[in-house]
């Protein structure tokens, strides 16, 4: 310190200080003056803009983000892209094009699960999953507006909350639609939920049908007329739920054909 610097001491200093801060404009908050209001506790502002401005610079950031990460992995491009689309639409009507072999499939649907490795679509009639290999384009209908993603939010009750601090694990495993909120299933594991459920099964150059028994790691297994077919998990297509008219069809044609062996 030099030597014609002057020594302040602490009670002048505050002193000073406090001369200073009945000077100074106060800017009222307004975000926290609203929870003052409500008795709330007070929040630091996480940015120097407006909320709004945060709000779309999170947006901006995080497809940003995105697209540089589908550009460093070109193998895992096509995952990124199609698992971000359908999280953007979940609850919402899509088209789906895919290929099974030679053949074009064209698929709509509201998204009702999104997992690691597939997307599944339900309508009024069935259910259906479509591993993200076999998906060429997907898109939402021609004519239909682009809803915001507000309404996909999962409302979440006090007890609930409590619930998922105290014992998480057990709380989720119990719903089907927390662990699509938590996890991102694969498809072995999703179909592993659904057994005993009957459904077609799509690969390059032909189709199964028959009841699902189990899946492992690498295959599903079918049941058909005591039989058990197994099937590749990596050379499936298109699974969809087969409807009760189609089912006694299917099961009286392979009777038919058993019999005339």
């Amino acid at each position: 310190m030099k030597s014609e610097d002057k020594v302040i001491r602490f009670n002048e200093y505050t002193q000073k200080l406090l001369e200073k801060r009945q000077k100074e404009i106060i800017h009222k908050d307004i975000l926290n003056e609203f929870h003052f209001q409500k008795e709330e506790k007070l929040t630091s502002p996480t940015t120097s803009t407006s909320t709004e401005e945060a709000r779309l610079l999170m947006e901006y950031m995080e497809r940003f983000n995105l697209l540089q990460l589908q550009r460093k992995d070109q193998q895992m491009r096509k995952i990124v892209i199609l698992k971000k689309f359908f999280k953007m639409k979940r609850n919402q009507q899509v088209v789906i094009f895919s290929k099974c072999g030679s053949h074009s499939i064209y698929t709509e649907g509201k998204v009702n699960a999104i997992g690691r490795d597939f997307v599944m679509l339900t309508n009024l009639r069935e259910r259906i999953w479509i591993p993200f290999s076999a998906i060429h384009s997907a898109n939402i209908p021609f004519g239909q507006p682009s809803y915001t993603n507000s309404h996909q939010h999962y409302i979440y009750d006090n007890d609930l909350r409590k619930k998922l601090l105290l014992n998480f694990g057990e709380t989720v495993a119990k719903r089907d639609i927390l662990k699509q909120q938590f996890y991102e299933e694969s498809l072995q594991t999703n179909l592993n939920v659904w057994k005993d459920l009957w459904v077609e099964v799509r690969l390059d150059d032909k189709k199964q049908v028959g009841k699902i028994i189990e899946t492992n790691k690498t295959k599903l297994v079918l049941g058909l007329l005591n039989k058990r077919e197994e099937i590749l998990l990596k050379h499936i297509h298109y699974i969809k739920t087969m409807r009760l008219l189609t089912m006694v069809a299917q099961l009286f044609n392979n009777f038919h054909r058993l019999k005339k062996i």
